[in-house]
């Protein structure tokens, strides 16, 4: 049977303007150039940001909200985008790690977007976002083991991984990508006004990159409440 990613209907009745977008990538190497295009992503997210704070930014402003709809504190724990351009207003630049995820790190920074990258061989079976059980393992990137709280929205997988904390917080050391990944799940959510505008922006961008720079065009769909799904072990077209 094919493993799916997908929302819970929890998740797209409790926020109804979400939007979201997802590709899978074959054929992923470290052995890519990516600094042109990231250091453009990068300088638009400054000018984007420049003169306000982050939580001015629409996008980021929404991501508030729902943090504090789910009980959060919002400057505590923050979405990923707004992480990011935390940092780079902080140190002016991003840490390297991955070209792809240096790639999808500097696309959400000038969109304001949290983008998460999955090593698909490290997820087990289907991949749900929605509200954890509290039996759930997630691993940190030092190693640590965290088991979130019942209720707390995560992704997680039919082996009990969470592969992310409260959503779009921060992701799993289990399925990081590294030296030895060659297959990815991208994923692009925002709750904003004009999300699905910006959402598909988003994919469009991550779509060309990719297939400039890996050669590989990916499985890339829109997601929403009535077609939620992309099939994880898709086979992907080779770009011309």
């Amino acid at each position: 049977m094919t493993r799916q990613f997908t929302h819970s209907e929890h998740v797209w009745q409790r926020f109804p303007r979400l939007a979201a977008a997802s590709l899978i990538v074959e054929a992923v190497h470290h052995d890519v150039e990516v600094e042109d295009a990231v250091d453009g992503y990068l300088t638009a997210a400054c000018e984007r940001a420049a003169g306000m704070p982050e939580s001015e930014l629409a996008a980021i402003r929404a991501w508030r909200r729902a943090y504090a709809q789910m009980g959060l504190k919002p400057t505590q724990f923050r979405s990923a985008a707004e992480s990011l351009l935390r940092r780079l207003r902080t140190h002016g630049e991003l840490p390297r790690m991955h070209p792809l995820v240096d790639l999808c790190n500097a696309v959400s920074a000038a969109h304001a977007i949290p983008i998460a990258v999955l090593d698909l061989d490290r997820v087990d079976g289907d991949l749900t976002v929605g509200p954890a059980t509290g039996v759930e393992t997630y691993v940190t990137f030092s190693g640590e083991i965290e088991h979130p709280a019942a209720g707390e929205i995560v992704y997680a997988d039919r082996a009990g991984y969470a592969h992310s904390r409260r959503w779009v917080t921060r992701q799993s050391g289990r399925s990081a990508i590294g030296p030895r990944t060659t297959r990815a799940l991208i994923v692009a959510e925002a709750v904003h006004d004009s999300a699905e505008a910006d959402v598909d922006r988003v994919l469009s961008a991550l779509t060309e990159e990719i297939a400039a720079h890996w050669g590989t065009t990916p499985l890339h769909r829109r997601l929403s409440k009535g077609d939620p799904g992309i099939a994880l072990d898709a086979g992907v077209a080779e770009h011309g």
